[in-house]
């Protein structure tokens, strides 16, 4: 059935206009939880379309939008960027800092496609406000920080968002991808992987360069506690599970003729099932205490960073967005595809209230961008869209048929 006929006109009609805010929220990006900029951009935006935001979670806005009987439905977008100095060449290529939280300076961009999100979820609001004829009920519209983090929807929860706001029978999210631009993918079932990110702190005896027998070396502790840790996934779950170990960071001494007292290293675990989560994070402990008795070093400290939850779609719920989404796009257009590994925290939502949720991700990329090779995706310094309005019309079209399945008349 699609869309009603005065919505994508008028989509089509602010095109131009659209893109133009998209382009102003990928040139000012912010790190997470520090969207202040971006939270005062999108209260203004979202007043300006006669409703009034509120803020929750810190940097997080949220709009209630009513419209006499009917469903509460939320839809939800994520806002911030990310620490990667962009490398895109675009006339509108971000050139902002921000700080870290260990006050190091670093230049941020919107390298996860989080202001595609934002410009979407916007355009959203202002065509119900604007075709209010073509549906009832009510939209919550949750516009959170800190996504990658993991911070961010448990800050909103936490901070009392559904007491504040009417309580949805469903909830639903994207996310742009180097995927062909005016596609959309679902998942049925398991959608984004769990993921774990861990500190470990390895604990030596520090000594002179010359003299190792004075030492307890935590540099080559940390290298065996690595290597080792290479096993969990190729020797201790089973083929038919899914597991990802990726050690990212390794930090250790000040100068080449010193021995240091400690390493620091991190690393990362993804995971669909909760069985295999707990198994792999006890073979993590194991390997890493096991490896430092061996050592004869002191017990080293392991320190949960975040964890994102399992991105789940309801089963039901996301074979009926497949049906709607086809009747929107086309059937050329619309897939249903396997889980991924990356992660979302966009599960808390859905998740603390026991209901239904769905993430489906949209394509940014011109057909032959993709065929050739995107230069780069999620999380690079080089990822921007090359075909920015039809990612943002899927976007905003995607976004109301999932609302529409519920509120549309």
């Amino acid at each position: 059935m699609g869309l009603p006929e005065e919505i994508t006109a008028s989509l089509e009609e602010g095109l131009d206009d659209l893109v133009e805010l998209y382009r102003g929220f990928h040139a000012a990006p912010e790190l997470s939880m520090q969207e202040h900029r971006t939270a005062k951009a999108i209260g203004k935006r979202l007043e300006s379309y006669g409703l009034t935001p509120r803020t929750v979670g810190g940097t997080g806005v949220v709009a209630v939008i009513e419209n006499g009987e009917g469903p509460v439905v939320a839809f939800r977008a994520d806002t911030d960027g990310l620490p990667i100095e962009e490398a895109t060449g675009l006339p509108y290529a971000s050139t902002a800092s921000g700080t870290l939280a260990d006050g190091t300076t670093t230049p941020v961009m919107h390298g996860c496609g989080h202001d595609t999100h934002i410009t979407a979820g916007l355009e959203i609001a202002r065509l119900l406000v604007t075709h209010r004829e073509t549906w009832a009920g009510t939209v919550v519209l949750l516009f959170q920080p800190g996504e990658e983090t993991a911070a961010g929807a448990a800050a909103m929860v936490e901070d009392g968002l559904w007491d504040r706001v009417p309580t949805p029978e469903a909830v639903y999210g994207q996310h742009v991808w180097p995927g062909v631009a005016g596609t959309v993918n679902v998942s049925v079932g398991t959608a984004m992987a769990m993921a774990d990110s861990l500190r470990v702190t390895v604990h030596g005896r520090q000594a002179h360069g010359s003299q190792p027998e004075n030492s307890i070396d935590p540099i080559v502790l940390g290298a065996y506690m690595i290597t080792r840790l290479q096993t969990v996934v190729s020797r201790e779950i089973a083929g038919s599970d899914m597991a990802v170990l990726t050690v990212g960071t390794f930090h250790g001494g000040v100068k080449e003729n010193i021995i240091p007292a400690k390493a620091v290293f991190e690393l990362n675990i993804r995971t669909f099932e909760p069985r295999v989560r707990e198994r792999v994070l006890d073979a993590v402990s194991r390997i890493i205490r096991g490896e430092a008795m061996a050592a004869g070093a002191p017990d080293p400290e392991i320190e949960e960073m975040y964890r994102f939850p399992r991105c789940y779609n309801d089963e039901s719920d996301a074979a009926a967005l497949l049906d709607a989404f086809t009747d929107e796009l086309g059937e050329d257009s619309v897939s249903r595809t396997d889980p991924v590994t990356g992660s979302e925290d966009f599960g808390v939502f859905p998740d603390s209230l026991g209901v239904p949720g769905v993430y489906w991700f949209f394509g940014g990329f011109r057909r032959e961008t993709v065929e050739g090779g995107v230069p780069g995706g999620n999380h690079s310094p080089f990822f921007g869209p090359d075909d920015v309005p039809t990612a943002l019309t899927t976007g905003v079209r995607a976004g109301l048929t999932a609302l529409f399945t519920r509120v549309g008349k």
